[in-house]
């Protein structure tokens, strides 16, 4: 009996490519809505990737991202439990994303229709996150009490099972449609009002999920895009904090205070100065290979400062979640080793970069290539500076859009190079 293997037509091929097209797209966009069919979808993109032979490429950040993975495996190995730290090494799968957006997206007209799918899911994925709000404010007056007392402990979610997670998802939607809203020249008619309609919803969902760090990381990226776009509406910043502040929607403005004035008994100040002091304390005793992935919630009190020790003499614990470090940097350098953070940090510092340079090369005015590139450092600047109080790329639903925006950041540049370069293209930053 003989096997005959037959080859793809060529009209087949191209009908399986963008199939892998359409699936990469949808799973970039439904991880606002689940997860689990953002994965489903990413592995039928792998699957129709491999059998429409669509060639495989990965940007040139794939060097500090091999190595952050080979530490974070080589941090298990070193743990002394493997099955503890096995659902980190579950979650390469969704780096994958950069694999399957950069080899199926082509052209900057994919890179348009994934971020008008970012803006309709986060705009629906904001309204659902404001109607718990509306349900959180009813249930807080059937419970008595202050709303901000109710509601500290159990805030919105959209549809993931996280407030962080979803604060930073709305972050990222938030500043990727607002590049387009102030860099792209197709940003005119429906699509305009589609983006500005989505940004509002993104923004408010944003405020209202009370997440302090995303806060903060959005309100640095934001005043990044306006610093390039029109520095005089940075101005007016102060002007409309001070308005919401005085408006004090929702309770916000005792959130806002709680920055400087907490309550220890509801706000997670003092909790995350001793996660940020354990962490150091692994480091010190394990600088190259950490403690081993999902290991700092089970070593922490070996490693929690000495004056929060539980014993008949020592006060408890600050009330918080301690299953991380709530800091990228600490997090990644205690649980994998300080090498494989500084490979994590490589490979941002790349990114930034590259789509500075490419930005340097662009003329002045609107162009479809400067609102992908300044959206993409915005987001980055905007994980950054959320790493310093969460780990926020540590949760999948926001590490697979960030992926994504990575991915469209160097179709921009691979854009930018195919074309000459501008003498204005300095001024144009």
């Amino acid at each position: 009996m003989s096997l005959t293997l037959t080859t793809a037509s060529p009209d087949s091929e191209t009908a399986l490519r963008r199939a892998a097209l359409y699936l990469a797209w949808a799973s970039a966009v439904s991880v606002l809505f689940s997860i689990a069919a953002s994965q489903i979808l990413l592995g039928l993109a792998v699957v129709a990737v491999l059998v429409s032979r669509t060639r495989l490429r990965l940007p040139r950040i794939w060097l500090p991202l091999a190595l952050f993975m080979a530490g974070t495996v080589l941090s298990l190995l070193l743990s002394g439990n493997m099955r503890a730290g096995l659902p980190q090494i579950r979650k390469f799968y969704v780096y994958l994303t950069l694999l399957v957006v950069f080899s199926t997206f082509r052209a900057l007209v994919d890179v348009r229709r994934l971020m008008f799918g970012w803006a309709a899911a986060g705009g629906l994925a904001a309204i659902a996150g404001l109607v718990q709000f509306a349900r959180k404010v009813q249930g807080a007056r059937v419970h008595g009490g202050t709303f901000y007392d109710f509601y500290v402990w159990e805030r919105i979610k959209g549809f993931t099972s996280n407030w962080q997670t979803f604060a930073f998802q709305m972050m990222i939607v938030l500043l990727m449609v607002g590049a387009f809203l102030l860099f792209s020249p197709r940003a005119r008619g429906r699509a305009f009002w589609l983006c500005l309609a989505a940004a509002g919803l993104a923004g408010a969902a944003l405020l209202m999920s009370y997440t302090r760090g995303a806060w903060l990381a959005a309100a640095c990226a934001g005043a990044y895009l306006l610093w390039f776009r029109k520095r005089w509406l940075l101005a007016g910043v102060p002007i409309l904090l001070g308005l919401l502040l005085w408006i004090n929607p929702g309770s916000v403005r005792v959130r806002f205070q709680s920055a400087y004035q907490p309550r220890e008994e509801l706000d997670s100040n003092q909790h995350r100065v001793v996660c940020w002091k354990t962490g150091w304390a692994m480091i010190r005793a394990h600088p190259w290979f950490g403690v081993g992935p999902e290991m700092v919630l089970p070593n922490l009190m070996q490693y929690v400062p000495w004056e929060y020790r539980r014993s008949a003499n020592r006060q408890p614990l600050p009330n918080g979640w301690y299953g991380h470090l709530h800091n990228l940097y600490i997090h990644y350098a205690a649980e994998r080793g300080v090498p494989t953070a500084l490979a994590l940090l490589w490979l941002l510092a790349m990114a930034l970069w590259d789509f500075l340079g490419a930005l340097r090369r662009l003329p002045a005015g609107p162009g479809e290539e400067k609102a992908i590139l300044h959206g993409a450092v915005a987001v980055i600047v905007g994980i950054l500076v959320g790493g310093l109080f969460e780990v926020d790329l540590g949760h999948s639903e926001v590490l697979a859009p960030f992926l994504a925006v990575l991915a469209c950041g160097y179709l921009a540049v691979e854009s930018l190079q195919r074309q000459p370069p501008t003498k204005a293209g300095a001024a144009a930053l």
